[in-house]
């Protein structure tokens, strides 16, 4: 039976939300699914991920093939660069401590990205919202003995 790393699809029309699931392949795309291992909401800015990384590796490790939007939602997260430290593991190339301080880095480096970017978002919506306050100079009215001085 092939397993599927997928997204299903929920929320109502044009606002999409989805829960990323591990379900048959020959399921539909919004039917019967084995176990649900996060969700994607991609109205926010960035896009809101939760994800159950421990659950998505087991899953990888078993065989389970995620759908393109899917692979780039686990790389996002991580999920795919543990799953390549853990291989290098098994193969001896390091150790299972390396490994974890290899991800913790990345980890942090990443979180601080994220972090300057919801920063960025925050920062363009109230420059939206709230455009900086010029006063228009109105012209100035002559007093009237000078225009007939004038003319």
């Amino acid at each position: 039976m092939p397993v599927k790393i997928r997204l299903q699809r929920h929320g109502s029309k044009k606002r999409p939300f989805y829960f990323i699931v591990v379900a048959d392949a020959r399921s539909p795309r919004d039917g019967k699914f084995i176990q649900k291992l996060g969700t994607y909401n991609p109205l926010t800015t960035p896009a809101t991920i939760q994800l159950d990384r421990q659950k998505s590796l087991e899953w990888l490790h078993k065989g389970a093939q995620p759908t393109d939007t899917v692979r780039k939602i686990l790389s996002y997260k991580g999920v795919l660069y543990l799953k390549h430290l853990l291989r290098g593991v098994s193969l001896g190339l390091f150790d299972d401590a390396t490994a974890m301080e290899k991800f913790q880095a990345w980890h942090s480096d990443h979180e601080a990205q994220i972090q300057k970017r919801q920063q960025a978002a925050q920062q363009e919506r109230r420059t939206r919202r709230n455009p900086p306050y010029r006063r228009q100079e109105r012209p100035t009215a002559r007093p009237a003995s000078e225009e007939s001085a004038e003319g």
